[in-house]
């Protein structure tokens, strides 16, 4: 891992993002996500992880973005896959479930790589129990979307496609 950093680090100058912004895009899903369709279908609906992944594919080729999706249980996994995604993604679109409310390392992590994250749920967090009104990476994101079930997702995910429209060429 040092030595990639160093390569990284001496093709631009130190701490600069060497990301190409052409419409990478890593979505992550945290835990229990994998349940969807069966879990609570009153609250998380039933369209499955699987379907919401297919559809961002077929989406992400509309808009000229590369998806690559990823699904953990474990918060350990996800931080890997975000440090993962320094020199790969231009943008993040994070459900980190229950991990919203708790996770410091999930938060360190967005702000350790510099990419741009747009965080997003399928439920409306303010309209359940309190303690899911608190986000540990609402103000490191971008944006947040939640409340519209899987479409929650496609909204994020055309958000990410005007986001990167706008920015300008090489910065993040």
């Amino acid at each position: 891992m040092a030595t990639r950093k160093r390569a990284t680090a001496a093709a631009t100058e130190p701490g600069t993002p060497t990301r190409p912004r052409q419409g990478a895009v890593l979505v992550l899903h945290g835990p229990n996500l994998n349940l969807l369709g069966i879990r609570e279908p009153e609250v998380y609906g039933r369209t499955t992880l699987d379907d919401i992944d297919r559809q961002l594919m077929a989406m992400g080729q509309e808009l000229g973005l590369k998806v690559d999706t990823f699904q953990s249980n474990s918060e350990g996994e996800i931080v890997d896959r975000i440090q993962a995604a320094r020199d790969k993604s231009d943008i993040l679109l994070i459900n980190p479930g229950a991990y919203t409310h708790t996770s410091v390392a999930i938060r360190d992590a967005i702000l350790g790589v510099g990419i741009p994250a747009i965080e997003l749920h399928l439920s409306n967090v303010y309209k359940r129990e309190p303690f899911r009104h608190h986000s540990t990476i609402a103000d490191v994101a971008i944006g947040r979307i939640m409340g519209f079930g899987a479409e929650s997702y496609y909204l994020a995910l055309r958000a990410a496609r005007t986001f990167l429209d706008a920015a300008p060429k090489g910065s993040n």
